[in-house]
Formats: C-alpha cells, sequence, structure tokens
C-alpha cells in the first residue's frame, strides 16, 4: 500500500492517515541517520527535534495535495520531509531563551534545555541545509523544477517570510495592534509555510496553470485558521507545550475575545474548504484531514 492509496470508508480513511504518518516518519529516520559517534549532539538534536512525537500535519498535507493532482508519490515524501525539518528547526529556535523561552514541546523537554543553546542553534542551521539538500537532491524531477522548489523553500523560511512573523510576533506583539496587522504577522509566522507547500504540490504536477492561485488561496485561509485554533488553545492542557505563552501578547483573542476568535476560525474554514472544491472537485482527501485537525475547535475551545 503506497502514500497515495484510496481511502474508501472512515475507517479506511483512518488507517490512510495512520499509514502517511508511518511512511513521513521511516522517510525522516533514514533521511537523518542516527549519529555514529555519541559525542555528535548535533545529529542526535537534529533527530530528536524532527522525529519527535507531533501531528506530521505539513508534509501530510503536502501529499495528499500533490497526490490529488496527480503528482510523483516520492518527491511528495521527501518535500514534505524537507518541509517538516524546516518546521522542527523553526520550533527549536521559537523555544530558545531570547525568543519564548519555553521548556516544553511535544511533550518533551524542548532542545535547547536537553542539549544546551549552542546545540540548539546548530541543530536547527542544520536541519534547516539538511531540508535543502533533501530538495536538491529530489530524482525525477526537471533541474528546472528543483530551482524552484529550492527558491520556494527559502522565501519561506527568510527576511519575507517565517524569520520577520517571528520578529514580528516578538516585537510588535508587545503593543497593541490593528486586526490587519495581527493577520499579516500571523500570515508570515504560519501561512507562509502552507503557501510554499501548496506550490510545491503544484510544481510537481501536471495541474492547469489556474489551479496555482486557487491552491494559494486555500493556503492563505488555512494559515489564518490554524493561527486562530493556536490562539484558542493557548492555555489547553492537551497540547503537550507551555501554556500561556500568548499571555500579554496582542493577539486576536485578546482584541476580540473567544467568541469572535471561533467565528473567525469557522470563516477561514469555510473559505478554506470552498478553495478545495474548486481544486479538487473529486477529491476530499484534504477536506477530511482538515475536520481531523480542527473538528473540536470552533466548539470546544
Amino acid at each position: 500500500m503506497t502514500a497515495d492509496t484510496p481511502a474508501t470508508s472512515d475507517t479506511g480513511f483512518t488507517e490512510h492517515m495512520a499509514l502517511l504518518r508511518h511512511t513521513i516518519e521511516s522517510r525522516l529516520d533514514a533521511l537523518l541517520p542516527v549519529a555514529s559517534n555519541e559525542r555528535d549532539l548535533v545529529a542526535t538534536a537534529m533527530r530528536d527535534g524532527a522525529l519527535a512525537p507531533g501531528k506530521r500535519m505539513r508534509p501530510i498535507l503536502l501529499i495528499l495535495a500533490s497526490n490529488g493532482l496527480g503528482a510523483s508519490d516520492q518527491a511528495a515524501l521527501d518535500l514534505g520531509c524537507a518541509v517538516e525539518m524546516v518546521h522542527a528547526a523553526s520550533l527549536v529556535l521559537d523555544d530558545m531563551p531570547c525568543m519564548d523561552n519555553a521548556k516544553l514541546r511535544r511533550g518533551r523537554v524542548t532542545t535547547h534545555l536537553a542539549y544546551g543553546e549552542d546545540v540548539a542553534i546548530l541543530a536547527a542551521v542544520a536541519l534547516l541545509s539538511r531540508a535543502f539538500a533533501v530538495v536538491a537532491g529530489i530524482e525525477g524531477l526537471k533541474p528546472s523544477i528543483r530551482t524552484q522548489l529550492v527558491e520556494i523553500m527559502a522565501n519561506a523560511i527568510g527576511a519575507h517570510g517565517l524569520a520577520r512573523g517571528q520578529l514580528q510576533d516578538l516585537r510588535d506583539g508587545l503593543h497593541p495592534r490593528t486586526a490587519e496587522e495581527i493577520a499579516a504577522t500571523n500570515n508570515l509566522k504560519t501561512g507562509v509555510l502552507f503557501s510554499a507547500i501548496m506550490d510545491m504540490a503544484y510544481l510537481i504536477s501536471d495541474a492547469p496553470p489556474p489551479t496555482r492561485a486557487v491552491l494559494q488561496c486555500f493556503a492563505l485561509e488555512l494559515g489564518q485558521a490554524f493561527q486562530l485554533y493556536d490562539d484558542l488553545h493557548d492555555h489547553s492542557p492537551g497540547t503537550a507545550k507551555d501554556q500561556g505563552k500568548d499571555d500579554g501578547k496582542s493577539t486576536f483573542m485578546a482584541l476580540c475575545g473567544e467568541d469572535e476568535v471561533k467565528r473567525r476560525l469557522q470563516e477561514h474554514l469555510d473559505k478554506a474548504r470552498a478553495c478545495l472544491a474548486d481544486a479538487y472537485a473529486q477529491d476530499d482527501y484534504i477536506s477530511r484531514f482538515l475536520q481531523l485537525i480542527f473538528v473540536k475547535a470552533v466548539t470546544c475551545a
């Protein structure tokens, strides 16, 4: 059974998701081998950061999006693993004392507390480097496509992507902001990586050009929804990370209150699903995946 095997029932869909997670984690394990020397703390920290228990939302989304467009299964898998390395690196840096100063991530002590700040920084840099190497080495794609994939990932990470969003969250988040300013930061913090994921899925497929804009619209709505979901669960004990890290920040929760955040979340999800209907006329895998992630967000947050 491959990563794009159809799911024909709720049971089949659940099994399909479990198989995707297993496939992704097995590939990550192969791409980030165990250090041959026990003193190689950077390699060990890289593995711990990337393979720590998580939802694997981003690589699963990339694979589902790619498969729905008829893309290569192996290319989608390796791209998904590269994106997961980028995400893991961003979490390591986000948790550092100079940033959120977190103690818990994915149910484990944060990387800088487990290995030291020096190792944590180096492991994050090494994860980013490994991610680019994985993308550049994907076989079966035209060199021009691989070049575009590398560029997309670089732009998502860099000064106009995740890095900028993190700085805005750290500095601007300490002061009152408008809804538009908060949404802009949320897009940089979360949406740009979803945008990269959907653009990668498009590039490795044979989808018609108009599909690209629809996928970008979906990514924008999903990024906003995901950040609102995160805001709603900032004090939830079931998140396997530090609680209350948004206290004192100018978030939508602070600006609008819980009921309005729930309403906005539902609105973004509805728009995201509308985009999916345009891009994937016969495929509801991603919609069902979103339901799996956000099912309790609006009613039980």
